[in-house]
């Protein structure tokens, strides 16, 4: 069994192996959870100046909110909606993959860097976009990355939609009790 850093090492590398071993590994749940928690936490650090410490821990629980939503997702609409004929997977096997793809995340903490915080995080937002088609494609056993892509694409619309549901009355009763 690999370490959490090398597996953590492969996924930023889009290491299809990688993704392939944690899907079928059920004791890399926890390790998932670790990167999503430590990719999480570098992005607070690294959005300290920006977001505060309130605004930060709160970004840290969406997170982890975020990443299961997300595995729901690629798995309702991968093996659903658009299923190639070998596609299977389940929710475990996803939520561990998508963990990983969380990995180039630990590269936030280089965001605190003043005025250059937000071009570096858009980048590593790129990066870990790249990795999450990759990690989709291979959990969904899908032959086309195009296809993955899609899902991707269509999960992050739905994904937004429901964060903005949740979001903004939270933000509006913020504003209303001030």
């Amino acid at each position: 069994m690999a370490s959490l850093a090398q597996r953590m090492a492969g996924a930023m590398k889009a290491d299809v192996r990688t993704f392939e071993e944690v899907e079928k590994d059920p004791a890399a749940l926890g390790q998932a959870v670790a990167g999503i928690v430590i990719a999480g936490f570098a992005a607070l650090i690294g959005n300290i100046f920006r977001d505060g410490l309130a605004g930060g821990l709160g970004n840290l629980l969406a997170t982890l909110i975020g990443y299961a939503v997300w595995a729901g997702l690629v798995v309702l609409i991968g093996t659903k909606v658009m299923p190639e004929p070998t596609t299977k997977a389940d929710f475990s096997e996803a939520f561990r993959v998508v963990g990983f793809a969380a990995s180039p995340g630990v590269f936030y903490v280089i965001a605190i860097i003043p005025f250059l915080g937000p071009l570096i995080s858009t980048c590593i937002s790129i990066w870990m976009l790249v990795v999450m088609v990759v990690a989709v494609r291979s959990v969904l056993d899908y032959t086309s990355t195009a296809r993955a892509f899609v899902v991707c694409l269509i999960g992050f619309v739905v994904y937004l939609i429901l964060y903005l549901m949740v979001l903004l009355p939270l933000l509006t009763a913020r504003a209303i009790l001030g």
